[in-house]
């Protein structure tokens, strides 16, 4: 398009605050900020702006609690066939996985890439993709196979993952088995509608959540590759969770004899107001609530006994079959608006520093491709051995707690081979 075209574009959709600033710069940096708004789609994110308006409603009598698998109430003859299940998967070379590594960390305090963040456990302090490289390395030594690894990153982040990985020879993992690719973004909005532009006359985006991996990997050619390799099954999980199970043999096998296209473990709220993903049956389809959207009667719902109605969780432990990632690729999944903080250039060039959240980012949940699917599996995972997140800097899910959990988990593990 040509500048006269896009200032026009700019008009139409009442981009006042970027037209004036277009008005104040110099040439190269008006020819800069325009080729960047050629490559932004005004009329989606005018949509965008408009459904910020739109609550999230949602009926509490079309919803249902889901069913689980709970490993400690299985025989051990069902137990050890829906591992040997899994186990022929990976023997079979028919197994990846992939890491969301897209996100910074900023609620931690921490300035870079949350996989470069180190924590102090025992027996010596390792990073985040140090501990990851760790979990699928114990599964190659034990299966005698070596498992595609895949780390999704950001625009924001990708080299300084990349250099990460490289400087510290990627913690002893193959490098030929291991793929590097970047999720998409979105632009801010803020809340009359006007873009963001930053101190340095770029238009501010952020990366447009963990739902967008499947897009992404079908764009970044990360899906061709895994063709290439005769992978059937993905397993997808968050850089965060130092406790995730990256080959979760169990799980893999009760997807398999089930016939489910998607598998995913959870784990129960420890109350009912715990700030989780509530997943439940609507219409007979596994869907999940955000913390945030879950109304107060379902919060509160309590069984014939006395116990949490909605108290299954998801942790984003996900195991999807390739078939159902090309599925996914292809779909539009809904977006999910975040009220944040940005400083952001006024119309006079100058930089203005909010003290209260000013604008909006929009993410794609991973969750929301559930409800692509008539049938998904579930496996009920245990807090101590399944989900140790690390989101905040102190409290809840903080470095802090992640390490006890972590320790006391490979503590359990050790005493348990003596």
């Amino acid at each position: 398009m040509k500048e006269e075209e896009i200032i026009k574009d700019l008009e139409k959709y009442n981009q006042t605050r970027l037209i004036n600033i277009l008005n104040k710069v110099d040439k190269n940096t008006k020819k800069e900020i325009i080729n960047e708004v050629s490559e932004i789609n005004l009329k989606e994110l005018e949509r965008l702006y408009e459904n910020i308006k739109n609550t999230v409603e949602v009926d509490v009598g079309e919803l249902k609690p889901v069913k689980s698998i709970n490993p400690d109430k299985l025989t051990k003859e069902e137990y050890n066939e829906f591992e040997n299940a899994g186990i022929d998967v990976l023997k079979n070379n028919k197994f990846a996985v992939v890491i969301m590594s897209g996100g910074e960390g900023t609620r931690l305090g921490y300035n870079g890439p949350k996989g470069t963040f180190k924590i102090d456990v025992e027996p010596r302090p390792k990073y985040l993709f140090e501990i990851m490289a760790d979990s699928i390395q114990r599964a190659n030594k034990k299966y005698g196979i070596t498992i595609p690894w895949y780390i999704m990153t950001s625009n924001k982040n990708n080299d300084e993952i990349v250099n990460f990985m490289e400087e510290h020879n990627y913690f002893g993992y193959p490098k030929e088995y291991i793929g590097f690719f970047k999720q998409g973004e979105l632009p801010l909005i803020t809340e009359d509608g006007q873009l963001v532009i930053d101190e340095n006359y770029k238009i501010r985006k952020a990366a447009d959540g963990n739902g967008s991996v499947f897009k992404s990997m079908r764009d970044r050619g990360v899906l061709e590759d895994m063709k290439e390799k005769g992978i059937e099954w993905v397993y997808i999980g968050q850089i965060d969770n130092v406790l995730l199970k990256m080959v979760d043999t169990l799980l893999l096998g009760v997807a398999i004899k089930e016939g489910s296209e998607i598998a995913t473990r959870s784990v129960f709220k420890d109350f009912p107001r715990e700030r989780m993903g509530t997943l439940c049956l609507k219409n007979e389809m596994v869907k999940v609530i955000e913390y945030s959207e879950i109304p107060e009667d379902m919060i509160e719902a309590k069984n014939e006994n006395g116990e949490m109605l909605f108290g299954e969780s998801n942790i984003t432990c996900n195991l999807f079959s390739l078939k159902a990632i090309e599925k996914i690729s292809l779909k539009d999944l809904p977006y999910h608006k975040a009220h944040k903080k940005y400083s952001y250039m006024d119309e006079n060039c100058k930089m203005i520093e909010p003290v209260e959240p000013n604008a909006y980012k929009f993410e794609y949940f991973i969750f929301d491709s559930f409800e692509f699917f008539n049938q998904i599996s579930i496996v009920r995972g245990k807090r101590e051995e399944d989900f140790a997140p690390i989101k905040n800097k102190e409290g809840v899910q903080s470095p802090e707690t992640a390490i006890k959990l972590y320790n006391d988990y490979w503590k359990k593990q050790k005493s348990e081979m003596i």
